[in-house]
């Protein structure tokens, strides 16, 4: 077979086809479209089988990212899947919402180089779309059953991906989940345009027809406790998430017109999902003819600012201490919001809200970046006389997620917090401080990506494994300890 790779010098970065902003304006749907065959081949081809794949080393879950591009240059698709599949039990979600230009393609070596990355993310979701448009993802079926049942609480990446995980084993999976879908925030916290539901769907069906049982509308606190669930299985993982937003406390911020990013985006969400969603529907959470202020500069102030204009508002700005080099969230994303028609209030960050019943204005102040702090980022410094005022009768605040108090929730005071509020876990074996209970994702090391959930979702799957391949359980346990 004649050498396919290495073609950075004569083929150009080329990303599947955009829709441009005036279009993409009209709708929910994904912006970017898909690579024909060709199309997909080509860009692989450019990978240059670096010595040392630093875009491996930089994704959370390893992928096996140029042999993939190499197998996709060959047209050897289906080989090509498995290979992405064997690290990644969601790479359908990943090629489409992860930050490759903060991961794999940021950290591609032609990208240094000045040749322009390899469009991995895109590869990787034409790889998996393919797969299962040619029926190659098949339901995660055990050769045998062990006859030992492990609970999930959360139905978002990081129990989807230990559920996955374990269910090839043998395991019998229930999943708990308080809402009515599977998917968590990949649901109801993405927008259509990064991730359409029916791609969450295609997947959580899979896992169905494997033999995973969910039970939505479920929340333990309230149809059962914690202690049932220990109960019920032979161990429990904890994948909740965080979903409590930080608030903001400032003269004002008692003000009606002020929401939690997660309350907009769940709105909105729902009303695309066809739900009843009375907030929406009377006009409190749909931004249409209003100007709309985000605060925040994390990937969750992106989608908040791209649904407002999607949603008709008059005007949408983002007010952001920093500037943009030293956002938290995508890059790409910022471009995106940019060519929608989104202003980006740049080191600015608010000191007061004003109106009578409810916001009118935001005032805010200027900010200049200081010395560098113990994580390497300028602090944000007020500029004193710096004031202004920016209309707006819809503020969202975008300002991060903190966990919920899990320990009541769950009527379990027995379960050891860290400082922060998420939950205390042994390093080793993710294994918290309730025997035979683990934690995955973010309610372990707070808010961050779906791939690092997938990788946390992984690891503790092999933990769990290893710990009740050892006979231990929940009633062992006890016998011991009684001994």
């Amino acid at each position: 077979m004649p050498q396919r790779m290495l073609k950075f010098t004569s083929v150009d970065t080329v990303m599947p086809d955009k829709r441009d902003a005036e279009g993409r304006l009209g709708d929910f749907d994904e912006i970017y479209g898909r690579y024909s065959d060709a199309g997909a081949e080509d860009q692989a081809s450019r990978c240059s089988q670096c010595g040392i794949p630093f875009c491996q080393v930089h994704c959370p879950v390893s992928n096996n990212i140029p042999d993939w591009l190499k197998l996709t240059a060959e047209n050897r698709l289906e080989e090509a899947y498995e290979l992405s599949a064997a690290t990644n039990n969601l790479p359908e979600v990943c090629g489409r919402i992860c930050p490759q230009d903060r991961l794999c393609e940021g950290n591609c070596v032609l990208e240094h180089s000045g040749h322009g990355t390899v469009t991995i993310g895109a590869v990787e979701k034409y790889i998996t779309d393919t797969a299962f448009e040619r029926g190659w993802v098949k339901p995660p079926t055990p050769a045998r059953e062990l006859g030992r049942s492990v609970g999930i609480v959360g139905a978002g990446p990081g129990g989807l991906a230990t559920a996955e995980q374990l269910r090839r084993r043998g395991y019998e999976i229930h999943v708990y989940d308080r809402y009515d879908r599977v998917g968590g925030l990949m649901v109801y916290g993405i927008p259509n345009f990064k991730l359409e539901k029916h791609i969450v769907e295609r997947r959580a069906k899979l896992l169905a027809d494997g033999g995973i049982t969910f039970h939505l509308n479920f929340e333990v606190g309230r149809d059962a406790s914690l202690a049932d669930l220990r109960q019920r299985h032979d161990a429990v993982l904890l994948a909740t998430g965080v979903y409590k937003g930080r608030d903001i406390q400032m003269p004002g911020s008692g003000l009606g017109g002020m929401y939690p990013a997660m309350d907009y985006l769940t709105a909105a969400n729902r009303h695309g999902l066809g739900d009843a969603v009375p907030a929406f529907d009377d006009g409190t959470l749909d931004a249409r003819d209003r100007n709309v202020v985000v605060i925040g500069g994390g990937d969750t102030a992106m989608d908040c600012v791209r649904t407002a204009v999607r949603q008709g508002a008059k005007s949408v700005r983002c007010v952001y201490r920093r500037d943009r080099e030293n956002m938290p969230g995508s890059r790409r994303e910022v471009t995106h919001a940019e060519e929608e028609g989104v202003e980006f209030v740049w080191l600015a960050a608010p000191e007061a809200f004003l109106g009578d019943r409810r916001v009118k204005r935001v005032r805010c102040q200027r900010i200049h970046l200081g010395v560098p702090d113990v994580t390497g980022r300028q602090t944000p410094e007020p500029i004193e006389g710096s004031s202004f005022n920016i209309d707006s009768d819809l503020v969202i605040k975008a300002l991060g997620f903190d966990p919920e108090d899990l320990p009541t929730m769950f009527g379990e005071p027995g379960l050891e917090l860290t400082g922060w509020g998420t939950l205390k876990t042994k390093f080793q074996t993710l294994m918290t401080s309730l025997d035979g209970v683990f934690a995955a994702g973010d309610i372990i090391r707070g808010a961050s990506l779906v791939v690092w959930a997938i990788h946390d979702g992984r690891l503790v799957a092999e933990s769990i494994h290893k710990w009740l391949e050892q006979g231990a359980s929940f009633a062992t346990a006890s016998e011991q300890a009684a001994q």
